[in-house]
């Protein structure tokens, strides 16, 4: 087998280029989700602590491409304006991925989990939960939740999502934003996970593999995306959020 994948037959290796199309499409049609498809499909088969290496330079690097999508201005006033979101949740998530493996995750994905699932079907039935506009107590707390999160399992879109979709974040703003947060949140993973072990030597050459199945199903994703009004692409992120969420309750409640 070949050197640089020690840990995967080529079996594997294939569909794992699969799973991160399918996540580069459902991340390009809705901005989030990638980090979900990836660890929920790799598992199946793999380690997740490979898993959760293998999704890191993906997530980086189309989160870096969803971000610029309309040009460096507009990604500098995004992180401007969610600064407090940035920053508290890069702490937290510094701080938890440090406890990855002592700290049960499934707890956390109940926490979780269960909010954003609830969240996701009000609003899809028509009940809607809006912010009025910034509050930074707000703002720090759902930063928070989305680092403590995404530094245990490598998934911190669902609490950002639901904070974005109840300010009714335009559909183009939202995108740009959500690049722009969890670009960020994956350095902070990377330089995270590199400190926790779980990206070394024998797993960077498994992340690298995905970069080109990820990009193919984000260009593919961002293709539908342009395409759909925004009533269309608000039902489809909490479409998505709504399956996001009850993953994590199953993950949560199976392991």
């Amino acid at each position: 087998m070949d050197t640089l994948f020690p840990l995967l037959t080529p079996v594997e290796l294939g569909l794992a280029a699969l799973v991160a199309i399918l996540a580069g499409f459902v991340k390009g049609v809705v901005g989030f989700a990638m980090p979900l498809v990836f660890v929920s499909g790799l598992t199946t088969f793999m380690a997740p602590e490979l898993a959760l290496a293998g999704l890191i330079l993906p997530t980086l690097a189309t989160n870096a491409l969803q971000a610029l999508r309309q040009g460096f201005p507009a990604a500098v006033q995004s992180t401007k304006e969610f600064r407090v979101f940035l920053a508290i949740g890069g702490i937290a998530l510094l701080a938890s991925a440090q406890m990855v493996r002592v700290v049960p995750a499934q707890m956390m994905m109940a926490i979780i989990g269960i909010p954003v699932t609830l969240f996701a079907c009000l609003q899809l039935t028509g009940y809607q939960i809006k912010l009025s506009g910034h509050s930074r107590s707000v703002e720090a707390v759902a930063g928070a939740v989305a680092g403590a999160l995404g530094g245990l399992s490598g998934i911190w879109g669902p609490p950002t999502v639901a904070y974005l979709t109840a300010l009714n974040t335009p559909k183009h703003d939202q995108m740009r934003v959500q690049g722009v947060i969890y670009g960020l949140g994956a350095v902070a993973l990377m330089v995270a996970h590199t400190g926790s072990g779980v990206l070394r030597a024998e797993t960077l050459g498994f992340s690298l593999a995905m970069l080109p199945a990820a990009f193919l199903g984000v260009w593919i994703g961002m293709s539908v995306m342009d395409r759909i009004d925004q009533m269309v692409f608000r039902r489809a992120t909490l479409f998505v959020l709504c399956v996001a969420g009850l993953n994590l309750i199953r993950r949560a409640w199976f392991g």
